[in-house]
């Protein structure tokens, strides 16, 4: 069985979150990815942590699966030679350095090109490779304040305003470069040219914020912090039971209506101010205390399944301990292990889409430093052990620790 990118080869000079987390998902597809390290540190998120596993950082391992790790001075003129090489050979290079720097190194589009016309060149980076605020460093709290989502997320209207999470203008930017990667590649098939890629954080941010974007540019409407609601569809929020916090979403007017049966709501259910969603939502201030009300007299056990049961959308808020336990999750095969060559077994998360025609089990951890340098030398390049050993020496490249 095959995954979609099985005999795609990936060049690697991405670290710590959005690149890593782009060429991962061509890995998990069945991409062959070569991440390109420099010497001594390697990827900056190698050191990030606690919490380690025998000194090895799960932050790294998390999201770096699946690749071969090479470690190469790209300073130096013979380290840009062999990578020039390898490009030659590449279906795609994915960088995320500050714009400019790959240039400096004469390791940019316009060059590589010239050796590799088919190859799929993209560049991730906070801001984009041009504009005002190009050059700028782009972290993820930046990029959520700035491109909006911090305004309308908090745990009550109107704010103190908080970020997400997780660092999703990371995640999306990766997401959508290896979108793009992907659609590149089907169009190299077709036309049998490569491509040039510029992912910016922000403009993927963004274009997160539709439709409140569209409400704005077209309506002038500003959106703001609602809280747990939903700015346009009413019921939708978090209530509190007898015992625990739920979520129920009450998505249109049939299920609407059935809430109102399971909570004996009949008044609320033929008022006219809750006759419809946009009537619901207007006068959300009305309804959300009546239904409240109601709701805070069940046990979250009885009602949940009183909910399930007549088709109303419901759940209670798991912690990530809960979450990994959801029989949904354990039955997507969504967390699987992979053996790591220090820690050992390490539990991961599974792959999201399910080919019928692939194969969705992990295949390799994350590499440790320069492991496969020696490898992807001979491999690729055709060198001796003797040509390596000499690099090595050189400090052109490092052969990395042994397994142990």
């Amino acid at each position: 069985m095959t995954m979609p990118l099985d005999g795609v080869k990936v060049l690697d000079f991405t670290r710590v979150l959005a690149g890593p987390y782009c060429t991962m998902m061509l890995a998990d597809l069945g991409a062959e990815v070569i991440k390109i390290e420099a010497p001594g540190k390697g990827d900056d998120s190698r050191h990030f942590g606690p919490p380690n596993i025998k000194g090895e950082s799960l932050y790294f391992i998390s999201i770096n699966r699946g690749k071969e790790s090479i470690v190469i001075d790209l300073k130096t003129g013979r380290g840009q030679e062999i990578v020039r090489e390898l490009a030659k050979k590449s279906d795609v290079l994915v960088e995320n350095f500050r714009p400019g720097s790959m240039k400096r190194l004469g390791l940019d589009w316009p060059r590589l090109k010239k050796i590799n016309p088919r190859l799929i060149y993209a560049s991730l980076s906070g801001f984009g490779q041009y504009g005002p605020d190009s050059i700028k460093p782009g972290y993820d709290l930046i990029i959520q304040a700035l491109g909006g989502i911090m305004s309308i997320t908090s745990h009550k209207e109107n704010g103190p305003y908080t970020k997400v999470g997780v660092s999703e203008s990371d995640i999306i930017a990766g997401m959508i470069a290896a979108f793009a990667i992907s659609s590149a590649l089907y169009r190299r098939a077709v036309k049998g040219r490569g491509d040039y890629i510029d992912v910016s954080m922000l403009d993927c941010q963004f274009a997160l914020l539709t439709p409140m974007m569209a409400a704005y540019l077209n309506r002038g409407v500003v959106a703001r912090a609602v809280g747990n609601r939903h700015p346009l569809v009413t019921p939708f929020s978090v209530f509190k039971t007898a015992d625990k916090d739920v979520v129920i979403t009450a998505g249109n007017d049939k299920l609407f209506f059935r809430l109102c049966e399971v909570l004996e709501l009949k008044k609320v259910a033929r008022d006219p101010r809750f006759a419809d969603n946009p009537s619901r939502t207007l006068n959300h201030r009305a309804l959300y205390p009546a239904i409240a009300a109601k709701i805070r007299k069940w046990k979250s056990k009885k009602l949940l399944e009183v909910c399930h049961r007549r088709g109303i959308p419901a759940s209670l808020i798991n912690t990530v301990k809960e979450t990994v336990r959801e029989p949904q999750i354990l039955a997507r095969d969504m967390i699987q292990t992979v053996n790591h060559p220090v820690t050992g077994p390490v539990k991961l998360h599974g792959i999201p889409p399910k080919f019928a025609s692939g194969d969705d089990r992990l295949k390799k951890p994350a590499p440790r430093l320069g492991e496969h340098t020696a490898r992807i030398l001979k491999r690729e390049l055709g060198l001796k052990q003797k040509e390596i050993n000499s690099l090595a020496r050189e400090k052109i490249v490092s052969l990395g620790a042994r397994k142990k």
